[in-house]
């Protein structure tokens, strides 16, 4: 069979994604971009506008494979079936439980034989193999899924329930399939990687998992997901700063730098309490980049809550701040809250926060000129240039001759440039 995938959404999709593409290569078919047998398409549900984007990805891969078996799993999937079958479009639905039977149903279905009701329910983790694609530099490794903070403008917890995590062995033992496949950096996703281990028995830490890895596999590079704040507390710091084969780079969920925004959002700590959590980064880990996700105009901000917001930002000084203005999301708390905010104050406080945030992306990778890094190239871009990754996490596009792909290079930064530095091989 001819299987094709479309993924929506967060690097978590991605990952599961991945998975089944290999699970489907395994079982003896063929991944193609055109003329399929079954397309499986992962749903993301995390706003209003990716139900929407949903839906009109369902109409055109239906338009481009008439008679293909078109199957949705994922997010919107869970949460919301009821409105996939309206679309008329959609074969089989899966969810985000029991994914790997995806695979399973789509071949009884070309085949013509009848499709067993697909099970919704999944308390358990499911443990997926990690896809590495070709000659990736870099992969995705899902270590937890599910979420257990129910804020009031988030669907997520609905759709892929409560925590869940890989065993430490297991992640171990992805960990050394991928350095086998040539991997040179790992980076560790979730749902809230934070609460990582906390439904194991007996527990296990975040912390505790990555000095395993990190002792394990000195030469592969580990990149942590999204995190809580609350995790980097002192011990995060003082046992994890020893390891240079961790990533200089971290994303510490903020989305707001208000005190009365973030109660009315359900975040459990305040900006002061954040804002500890970042002095413990930079004292463990000198230079390293912070970057955080915004949301602009929740119900009930004010432009004082906003004014308060932008120089919290500024007291952070992070390395890049991803601003979203605020979506409805039906099913949520905050959808019912009072003081909505017009769309057009939405626009234009997302517009500030981006521009502050450019600004401070700037100042930070500035520091950088003159200054030696270790750059993982991927792909050669225009201008003769090839894009890598580094430990901080921005772009690093290496200029002249000398790069490969998946060759690990000491560079020299030249200057600031696009969303990255311009640097040279040293």
């Amino acid at each position: 069979m001819k299987f094709a995938f479309f993924t929506l959404g967060c690097k978590v999709n991605l990952f599961e994604t991945q998975a089944l593409m290999q699970l489907a290569v395994s079982r003896g078919h063929e991944i193609v971009d055109t003329d399929a047998d079954a397309v499986i398409v992962n749903t993301c549900t995390v706003t209003s506008v990716s139900d929407h984007k949903n839906i009109r990805a369902f109409h055109k891969l239906r338009r481009d494979n008439p008679h293909a078996v078109i199957a949705a799993c994922g997010c919107f999937a869970q949460t919301d079936p009821d409105k996939i079958r309206a679309t008329g479009e959609i074969d089989l639905i899966c969810g985000t439980h029991n994914r790997a039977q995806t695979i399973e149903l789509c071949e009884a279905a070309v085949s013509g034989r009848t499709v067993p009701a697909v099970e919704t329910d999944g308390p358990a983790y499911e443990a997926m193999p990690a896809g590495v694609p070709k000659g990736r530099t870099r992969a995705l490794l899902k270590i937890e899924d599910g979420c257990n903070n129910f804020c009031t403008y988030c669907i997520i917890p609905y759709a892929r329930g409560r925590v869940r995590s890989l065993p430490p062995e297991q992640t171990v033992s992805e960990a050394a399939r991928m350095k086998a496949a040539g991997v040179h950096e790992i980076v560790l996703t979730g749902i809230e990687i934070a609460s990582y281990g906390r439904d194991l028995e007996p527990p296990v830490s975040l912390v505790e998992l990555l000095c395993k890895l990190l002792a394990l596999y000195p030469d592969i590079r580990f990149r942590l997901g999204s995190l809580d704040p609350r995790v980097v507390d002192e011990a995060f710091g003082s046992r994890l700063s020893g390891f240079d084969n961790l990533a200089r780079h971290f994303h510490l969920s903020l989305q707001s730098g208000c005190d009365a925004v973030l109660e009315r959002m359900g975040r459990k700590y305040t900006a002061d309490q954040y804002y500890n959590s970042v002095q413990i980064l930079r004292r463990a880990f000198p230079d390293c980049s912070i970057t955080t996700d915004l949301i602009v105009g929740f119900p009930g901000e004010t432009d004082e809550e906003f004014e308060q917001t932008l120089l919290f930002l500024e007291k952070c000084a992070f390395a890049s701040v991803h601003v979203f203005p605020y979506s409805i999301r039906k099913g949520t708390r905050a959808a019912d809250m009072p003081g909505q905010v017009p769309q057009g104050v939405k626009t234009a406080r997302a517009a500030r926060a981006k521009r502050l945030a450019a600004q401070l992306s700037e100042a930070y990778r500035r520091r950088f000129i003159g200054r030696c890094l270790h750059a993982l190239p991927e792909h050669s871009v225009p201008d003769g240039l090839w894009a890598a990754h580094g430990t901080y996490g921005f772009p690093i596009y290496i200029r002249g001759n000398g790069a490969a792909k998946n060759q690990p290079v000491d560079v020299y930064v030249r200057a600031v440039y696009r969303d990255g530095v311009l640097a040279e091989i040293n």
